[in-house]
């Protein structure tokens, strides 16, 4: 009688108790997910991409190739595993949705990602998943959420989420004092000069940093507003240097005239009213409707200035200096438009010279009088490149290092330090006959500025009036001594700035914070002479990263694919001749012989 394979291997698997058939051996896994979600805890896992349902898989089965550091991004229309994080780095316009800032909580959206194209770093938690091959599992009993998902390749991988507390956040931050400030400055100092460059891309309406749009209707000309500024050895004015949108700055330069007589009262740089007859165009797209008054705004004098005047051997009234305030009020452009003046006498001589400061500076367009929040450098973590916060009594400000002239010598401007970014400077001070404590206090203050900063800001956005979200700055001065002076001045000629800072938070959202801040002055010895002298001035400011690095996370299954226990026993009772068998039974040495000759009957075929 013939017997099919097919029939003989049903026999076999019936006789195999239910449970302990053997599962499919492990393969290699693929790569992680794709996207992420919540899925079923220890229940059914959801359905894949394609709308097949997903297959179960008995207790024991282990699935570990764990791909640590995956960001979760679930797909659309899917729920997010952590929908709000208790910090948003991203978030830093107050009252406005920030574009692409997932947990920005102006933006009241239930799913940001079905309207933002990607979220910034730091809307969403750092996560771990680990990913099998779907086709080796048949039943999930994992109490964490778990997907199914198709990677790249087609390949369905069945993912679970690793529940790791350990992966979102830093280690606590270093204490940070007197006595033990040198000693992260040493094991993490380094040195580094950084600089970055934008270039501000055209737009439709005024951006930071665009050019302001100024129109002449007595000559129908459309120009620029300008602030001169200095150039060369001797900071002579230049008047192509255009007035940046949003950016308020001061700048200084010197108008040399040969002749001032005749200067006086046909240089256009030194008549008041040169400065405001024109109006501000609104928006760029004005200029496509010059007629349209709604795009343009008159600059209105805050007071009256006298036109100049050559009376004798005086030139009178002349512009020595210009401020514009100018009111914006987002993509709907600038507002509002005033403008004041500063104005001297000059003696008509040879050679005669004027220094003038220009002035711009801009504010959000407001029709009440609430007070606007102060600028931030970051929320709440530092962001690099981002000014470092300073407070002196109940005033914040920014920390200062010197600026020098196109001459060399100390200008009354300053540069202000950029968070992250290591820097130098220097300028020559003029020295004249006064006194050593004056000396001293002079010396001082030039190096760090006024008003002298006495606490810096721990994060970005602290608050003047929160004194626990500021630490003190230490201060340490090198003295030197005078052996055999009895007419030296001990001074101070260098100042290094030193700033500790480290990462703290979540992984996936670390906050840039300060933990410390020192003043090292350098200082030397000079006989006072009644002489004019030169001294040379040096002020430097690094930053140190102490951020101390989490463990790697631990415990993570291992893969151990076994087959059931019992899966040889027909084999071991049919070839077992030990006491514990059972002799009298043929059925196993039957089936086995019939495996054998059906094997046989289809080679012979």
């Amino acid at each position: 009688m013939y017997t099919s394979p097919l029939a003989l291997l049903q026999v076999f698997f019936l006789l195999v108790p239910e449970g302990v058939r053997p599962q499919p051996s492990s393969s290699p896994p693929g790569p992680g997910p794709t996207s992420s979600g919540p899925g079923s805890q220890g229940g059914t896992l959801e359905p894949s991409s394609e709308g097949t349902e997903t297959p179960r898989a008995g207790p024991g089965t282990s699935s570990v190739f764990p791909t640590l550091g995956t960001p979760s991004a679930p797909g659309d229309g899917a729920m997010d595993l952590f929908p709000v994080l208790p910090i948003c780095v991203c978030d830093l316009t107050p009252g406005t949705c920030d574009i692409n800032c997932c947990c920005d909580r102006d933006c009241s959206l239930l799913h940001p990602r079905t309207v933002f194209s990607f979220c910034l770093p730091g809307s969403v938690r750092s996560s771990s998943w680990v990913c099998v091959d779907n086709s080796l599992i048949f039943r999930s009993n994992s109490p964490f959420p778990s997907r199914v998902f198709v990677d790249v390749n087609g390949i369905k991988q069945f993912c679970v989420h690793v529940n790791n507390s350990k992966l979102n956040y830093f280690q606590k931050p270093q204490k940070v004092n007197a006595s033990n400030f040198q000693t992260p400055a040493t094991e993490f100092g380094g040195n580094s000069f950084n600089s970055t460059f934008q270039t501000p891309s055209p737009a439709p309406f005024y951006r930071a940093g665009d050019p302001i749009l100024t129109y002449f209707s007595e000559w129908s000309v459309v120009s620029l507003l300008r602030q001169p500024a200095g150039v060369g050895a001797g900071g002579l004015c230049i008047e192509s240097n255009p007035a940046g949108f949003l950016e308020s700055k001061s700048t200084t330069c010197v108008r040399f005239f040969k002749n001032l007589a005749n200067s006086c009262t046909l240089d256009p740089a030194l008549n008041a009213i040169s400065y405001y007859n024109f109006t501000v165009l609104k928006v760029p797209r004005g200029m496509t409707d010059l007629q349209n008054m709604k795009f343009q705004v008159p600059v209105t004098p805050v007071s009256q200035a006298g036109s100049p005047l050559l009376a004798g051997n005086t030139c009178q009234n002349a512009v020595s200096q210009v401020i514009y305030e100018i009111e914006t009020n987002g993509t709907f452009g600038i507002q509002k438009v005033s403008v004041s003046f500063g104005q001297t006498n000059l003696t008509v001589e040879p050679g005669a010279s004027l220094q003038q400061q220009f002035i711009i500076r801009f504010r959000a367009f407001q029709s009440t009088a609430t007070p606007l929040p102060g600028p931030r450098s970051g929320n709440p973590g530092y962001i690099a490149g981002k000014p470092l916060l300073a407070l002196t009594g109940d005033i914040s400000h920014s920390v200062t290092l010197l600026q020098s002239q196109g001459d060399g010598t100390c200008s009354v401007r300053r540069h202000k330090v950029q968070f992250g970014v290591n820097a130098m400077s220097g300028c020559k001070l003029r020295l004249k006959k006064v006194d050593c404590n004056h000396l001293q206090q002079e010396m001082y203050q030039t190096l760090h500025g006024r008003p002298r900063p006495e606490h810096v800001a721990i994060f970005g956005n602290a608050d003047p009036a929160q004194k626990a979200e500021w630490t003190p700055i230490l201060s340490r001065n090198y003295s030197v001594s005078a052996t055999g002076c009895t007419s030296c001045c001990i001074i101070p000629v260098s100042l290094e700035i030193q700033v500790l800072w480290a990462y703290i938070g979540l992984q996936s959202n670390p906050q840039a914070h300060v933990s410390g801040a020192r003043f090292l002055y350098q200082c030397q010895s000079i006989k006072q002479d009644p002489q004019v002298m030169e001294m040379s001035l040096t002020t430097t400011v690094t930053f140190v990263d102490i951020t101390q690095k989490p463990e790697p996370p631990r415990g993570q299954p291992k893969t151990d694919w076994k087959l059931p226990f019992d899966f040889f026993f027909p084999f071991k009772v049919a070839f077992s001749k030990g006491a514990d068998s059972q002799k009298g039974s043929v059925s196993p040495v039957l089936i086995l012989c019939l495996l054998l000759l059906q094997i046989l009957s289809l080679k012979t075929k």
